[in-house]
């Protein structure tokens, strides 16, 4: 099966918001108006493409991507950061067309949100326009896509296989592809399988039935499989029964891909990371040490923010902010109830009372948090603004910048609590949860650098004083 599209290598975005609901109609027409400013990007005469670099005559990759879980870029708050569609064209472009596939296995965002929606939506324009091949679809990616009308066609620029098979979805498990090595037809077949559900003797079946695009020799293929569940028994029973099987890509349980057993084991096990930081590669050349069987090897390519950003997925990222902020995602964020009857007051409240420590922290990059969002635009998506305002999970925190512009920034109730009663009490009562930790926001993915470094972020924020004293906040 193949994904629907009317994206054009020329610049056209594909539109894949189903019919229907009223929130896919409305997106539909603003993504349309989006679609047009991006098609001036991508027919400039100014835009940039990457040089295709030809691979060597005696080597095929296969690109794989998998578990974005939504990151469709790092967020920028600090340095090194890896991942961004927008980067990958770099790297797939280092190869030519007919010397590679590009494949996604699969979970490209974490739930069924309104927002996880858009995600979905625009991860798919993005690997139409990255030329992927071929899309594996979780049970939760089919379950996205049948919302949204992604299954109503089958003409496609990329196709799509899934291990979820039922009734109501006609999404194919396998698919192949034939490359040139040294001039000869490999047979690329990659296959999805459900190892929670289905008898694993059943893997055979997979590679052996179907119409292959080309015959080749038996030697001239290469059989891939995705699993949705994988655990030693699984591998053994494949080593042993299933010999056809010549590489395993497992799920991920870590940001970077991992190789199982080895890289010389047959079949050749690893998973591809998460988030997106990574593109891991499957390298097919010919050994005479095989017998004639293609050799194969494993790569990783860490997507750094020092390569080249693909000037129209630049563009439709910048489509992405506009559509969380026109849907009002932020004011619509799930709000709780303070205990107590407490509410947050702003930082400017306490003042009045701590005038040394309010002035030491307005100089400090915690009182300036809220701009750094508005300068890369992405003041209005909740999952960027949390961690730069005061208590936006909570009602009487953070709304919006027109509603509650006092709780703008990294400020005094993050730390300490909301400051209601403590003020109302001029101070007989104590600062109460719920209160911020620093690891809170200040996590491996949004701040790299902070393990191992606490102390030296801790002395960013001194705005006591030292040795404690009468009025000291600390």
């Amino acid at each position: 099966m193949r994904y629907k599209s009317s994206c054009t290598k020329q610049g056209t975005l594909p539109s894949v918001f189903g019919g229907g609901l009223k929130t896919n109609l409305y997106i539909i027409r603003l993504v349309s108006c989006i679609f047009v400013a991006v098609l001036c990007v991508s027919c400039g005469s100014d835009v940039k493409t990457a040089p295709k670099t030809p691979a060597k005559a005696d080597a095929v990759i296969v690109f794989f991507t998998g578990n974005g879980l939504g990151k469709l870029k790092p967020c920028g708050c600090s340095g090194g950061q890896l991942g961004g569609l927008s980067r990958r064209s770099t790297i797939f472009n280092r190869v030519s067309e007919d010397k590679r596939l590009i494949i996604d296995t699969g979970s490209l965002v974490e739930g069924q949100s309104e927002q996880d929606v858009i995600k979905f939506n625009i991860t798919l324009q993005a690997y139409g326009l990255l030329d992927y091949d071929l899309v594996n679809l979780s049970e939760e990616d089919i379950e996205t896509g049948k919302n949204v009308g992604l299954l109503d066609d089958t003409d496609s620029l990329f196709n799509i296989i899934s291990y979820q098979q039922s009734s109501d979805v006609d999404v194919p498990a396998k698919f192949a592809r034939s490359l040139l090595l040294r001039d000869k037809p490999v047979l690329v077949t990659v296959a999805a399988f459900d190892a929670k559900s289905t008898p694993i003797e059943q893997i055979g079946q997979l590679f052996a039935s179907g119409v292959n695009p080309v015959q080749v020799d038996s030697k001239s293929k290469v059989n891939i499989l995705i699993l949705n569940h994988c655990d030693d028994t699984i591998i053994d029973f494949i080593t042993k029964k299933v010999p056809v099987v010549d590489c395993i890509v497992r799920p991920s349980e870590s940001d970077e891909p991992r190789v199982a057993g080895g890289l010389n084991n047959k079949p050749l096990v690893f998973s591809v990371g998460r988030f997106g930081r990574y593109v891991s590669g499957l390298q097919i050349t010919e050994s005479p040490a095989y017998k004639g069987k293609p050799r194969l090897s494993f790569i990783t390519i860490k997507v750094k923010e020092e390569l080249e950003e693909d000037a129209v997925l630049v563009q439709l990222y910048k489509g992405y902010q506009q559509i969380v902020g026109e849907r009002n995602l932020l004011e619509k964020y799930q709000r709780f109830v303070l205990p107590g009857n407490l509410e947050y007051t702003g930082s400017e409240s306490c003042k009045g009372c701590h005038e040394y420590e309010y002035d030491k922290w307005g100089q400090q990059a915690h009182a300036h948090a809220y701009p750094t969002l508005e300068r890369v635009g992405s003041q209005l998506d909740p999952e960027c603004v949390s961690c730069h305002v005061v208590g936006m999970e909570y009602e009487s925190g953070f709304v919006s910048e027109q509603k509650s512009s006092q709780m703008k920034n990294v400020g005094c109730e993050n730390c300490h609590g909301p400051g209601s009663e403590h003020i109302r009490t001029e101070g007989d009562t104590a600062l109460t949860e719920p209160k911020s930790g620093c690891i809170d926001c200040h996590t491996p993915e949004h701040s790299g650098e902070y393990a191992g470094n606490e102390g030296d972020f801790l002395e960013k924020i001194v705005h006591w004083r030292e040795p404690s004293t009468s009025g000291s906040v600390k």
